[in-house]
């Protein structure tokens, strides 16, 4: 590089931490949330952990923790690695719970579309921060979330399970949509979530 060039590029500020601290008294937690989970379940194995009611369903913090690290294996044997994101299109229930602990535990980016969103929005969301994977209920009161996404993908009618291809969503390579232990119509090219975790 010439001296004339060299002598124009402004020096490198010296690095700084990357979060602000602030009162000290109470520390920051410097663990990931898989690993501060993990402890707690450690602690109190067969305390309560999670209850959804309208479930009827009910997990201590070891039963949630078998769970989600049966979940994150199987998100991993889906060929996704860490890093890459994971889309979850529902209302609050337990799947929501585990995709959330699954995807810390394993370094996978979870995306939270929300529940209210229509076909043109659920469109722009997963393109525009790349899921490959994306867990979604059937459907919630009048939205039809699988009837949107073969709307955008007809194309996944004649698609392999985790091997999806799609123009209009060319990211997303699966799609595990939430069932009731084995309940509803087969997806052809979806994933029931009871299956994915078996």
């Amino acid at each position: 590089m010439s001296e004339k060039l060299s002598a124009s590029i402004p020096a490198t500020p010296p690095f700084t931490r990357s979060y602000a601290s602030g009162a000290t008294d109470v520390p920051l937690i410097e663990q990931t949330l898989g690993d501060f989970f993990d402890a707690v379940v450690a602690r109190q194995p067969e305390h309560e952990a999670l209850v959804s009611v309208h479930q009827r369903r009910r997990y201590s913090y070891l039963q949630l923790q078998r769970e989600a690290n049966r979940l994150a294996s199987a998100l991993l044997g889906l060929g996704l690695v860490p890093g890459e994101r994971v889309g979850i299109w529902s209302h609050n229930n337990a799947e929501w719970v585990l995709v959330q602990l699954a995807t810390a535990k394993v370094g996978l980016i979870l995306v939270n579309i929300n529940p209210a969103y229509r076909t043109a929005e659920v469109e722009y969301a997963l393109n525009k921060v790349d899921c490959k994977a994306l867990v979604t209920m059937a459907s919630f009161k009048t939205s039809d979330y699988l009837g949107m996404l073969r709307e955008l993908a007809p194309e996944w009618l004649h698609a392999r399970p985790g091997q999806l291809q799609s123009a209009t969503l060319p990211h997303l390579h699966s799609v595990i949509w939430i069932d009731e232990a084995g309940q509803g119509d087969d997806q052809p090219g979806m994933l029931r979530f009871s299956d994915l975790l078996a």
